[in-house]
């Protein structure tokens, strides 16, 4: 079984002391693809080193979290396009708007989110999307401008059904991660009326862990997890949903399965 993590920030400094050893336990789970999304121009160069120290299994994104997206934001957008140009990237991300937090930039954020949505266009590679309390918002915008890049995940959605077919219409893919796993986030009964095919796993890790661990710091291991519950809600084995969601992930990063290579 070849399991793959859309969405996990593996340099984080909560994984300081014992990085490398939760890494290579994920993969002897079968966890074999990571895909690593930038916060700002603070980050990038941690996540390089995760991604050069497991070059076949972690695959790494260019983008500004709209949380780093503050006063300065053009400034960290000019270093983080700088970036884009210096080596392969396998998505624009994580970029969005998050309304959750602070409101304070939502104008910033709405810009800073279009410019990288012209990149991702421009370079043909799909958007990694973080839409907390912006769902609407994001699904608007992306309505109203035709020219966006149609392709891509929003991540870490926990949103309603309509939202889902929306998200889907658009052409992304719905990002699953431990929320599904909670009992009253209303995500079961969402998974239960869509199809695999528009569906990813991930952790977000070392954020929001999923039962039995909710609360505690989210491990590269525990998209088993979230695997297992999606494969209860559908009614089929662990191996069908890791083979189906993998398969999508291979798809929307544009990568062979073969080589583990990107397709461009």
């Amino acid at each position: 079984m070849q399991i793959t993590d859309t969405h996990i920030h593996l340099y984080a400094e909560e994984f300081q002391s014992d990085r490398n050893m939760l890494i290579q336990s994920a993969i002897n789970q079968g966890v074999n693809r990571f895909f690593i999304p930038n916060i700002d121009s603070s980050s990038v160069d941690g996540m390089h080193r995760v991604c050069d120290n497991f070059p076949a299994h972690c695959f790494p994104m260019m983008g500004l979290h709209p949380c780093s997206v503050k006063g300065n934001y053009r400034e960290e957008l000019k270093k983080i396009e700088s970036e884009i140009a210096k080596r392969k990237y396998f998505a624009v991300g994580e970029t969005g708007i998050d309304l959750y937090w602070d409101k304070t930039f939502y104008k910033e954020q709405e810009d800073a989110f279009l410019i990288q949505c012209r990149w991702a266009s421009e370079l043909n590679l799909p958007l990694v999307i973080h839409s907390r309390e912006s769902l609407d918002e994001i699904i608007r915008l992306m309505q109203k401008n035709s020219g966006m890049q149609r392709k891509g995940i929003f991540h870490c959605f926990s949103g309603t059904i309509q939202q889902a077919r929306e998200i889907i219409a658009l052409g992304f893919y719905l990002g699953i991660g431990g929320v599904v796993t909670f009992k009253n986030s209303g995500l079961d009964k969402v998974i239960s009326e869509l199809d695999l095919s528009k569906i990813v796993l991930e952790t977000d890790a070392p954020y929001l862990a999923p039962v039995p661990f909710r609360g505690k710091r989210n491990e590269p291991g525990y998209i088993l997890n979230v695997l297992n519950k999606v494969a209860a809600l559908k009614n089929i084995s662990p191996g069908s949903v890791a083979e189906i969601t993998s398969l999508n992930a291979m798809s929307i990063f544009q990568i062979h399965a073969a080589s583990g290579k990107a397709g461009h």
